[in-house]
């Protein structure tokens, strides 16, 4: 089994997407990826509007040889949009290439209305029904029944998370239970996984002091039931999550990282850095707008402290 992570936080931009390799198998999990829209008042730099496209032609590439592509919710950094804004990932761009794969989705159970109906517009676009994977067994693929998406009860709504085992080799993908919920984690340990990828707790949103607890008490408990626990996503929004990331590996003798650790590249935190980058390389006014309309482009800021970015 080859686990490789295309996009998270630490990797430059919102998402929890990555690729699975089996012998006969290769499966696509979350190929979603966005900006966060609005951070300190900025739209996004375009030092992370260049990461956002070469992350979006990765993703792209990796749908045009899988074999499956897994769904675990449809919010705007997990899946392609019908409606996508110029830092998304297009629906009608990968249209061909979700002809093939066996399609492994969240059902309707759970889901937000604003969930329910880009399911709904992905599936009329496709051309093809997405189906409730929830529960389902088929193969080296196991999914959860719907889990929160982060505290229980939260308008977010509910997610799927995936087991993929090959030779006695488990990985757990649990996109977006923050580490808020039990249940989510008990489900994750019963699967006796040895690398789980897992969105952690949002700190950038100033949780409260009990939510902290809970999300520090679950990350202690998964972190000493797997061998490698790679935590990303939310958690590396802002600068809290690095040293959240530290403290915790110092609680257990296991490996705990973040995706860019696990991919062996550097951490490139940009939503955590927008102002940094802003103050660095000034941004003129009215460049979205005109990024939007195809008059502005990225050439200009493709190199930034030692990263240069080439398509």
């Amino acid at each position: 089994m080859k686990i490789k992570i295309i996009g998270t936080e630490s990797l430059g931009v919102r998402g929890l997407s990555c690729v699975v390799e089996l012998r006969d198998r290769r499966i696509v999990i979350d190929p979603g990826v966005a900006l966060g829209y609005q951070r300190h008042g900025l739209l996004p730099h375009p030092f992370q509007v260049a990461v956002g496209r070469q992350v979006r032609r990765r993703i792209v590439a990796e749908l045009a040889e899988a074999t499956d592509v897994v769904i675990s919710h449809f919010h705007g950094d997990h899946v392609p949009l019908v409606d996508a804004n110029p830092y998304q990932l297009a629906a009608q761009q990968v249209v061909p290439l979700f002809q093939e794969p066996r399609l492994w989705c969240k059902g309707t159970r759970g889901l937000s209305s604003n969930m329910r109906r880009r399911r709904n517009d992905l599936a009329a676009i496709l051309g093809r029904q997405l189906p409730d994977a929830e529960g389902q067994t088929a193969g080296p693929l196991s999914f959860s029944m719907p889990v929160p998406h982060g505290e229980p009860g939260s308008r977010l709504g509910m997610v799927m998370m995936t087991r993929i085992a090959e030779d006695g080799e488990v990985f757990v993908h649990a996109s977006d239970i923050q580490l808020l919920n039990a249940e989510a984690i008990t489900q994750i340990l019963e699967w006796h996984p040895d690398v789980v990828l897992a969105a952690g707790p949002p700190l950038y949103l100033r949780l409260s002091g009990q939510l902290r607890t809970v999300a520090w008490h679950n990350a202690v408990r998964l972190a000493e039931g797997v061998d490698t626990l790679i935590l990303d996503h939310h958690l590396l929004r802002n600068e809290e999550g690095p040293r959240f990331l530290k403290e915790l590996s110092s609680k257990t003798r296991h490996k705990v990282v973040c995706a860019a650790d696990f991919m062996g590249r550097r951490r490139m935190l940009l939503e955590a850095w927008r102002r940094r980058l802003y103050r660095e390389m000034p941004v003129p006014e009215g460049w979205h707008e005109a990024y939007a309309h195809g008059k502005a482009d990225i050439e200009r800021y493709r190199d930034w402290r030692g990263w240069h970015l080439d398509d």
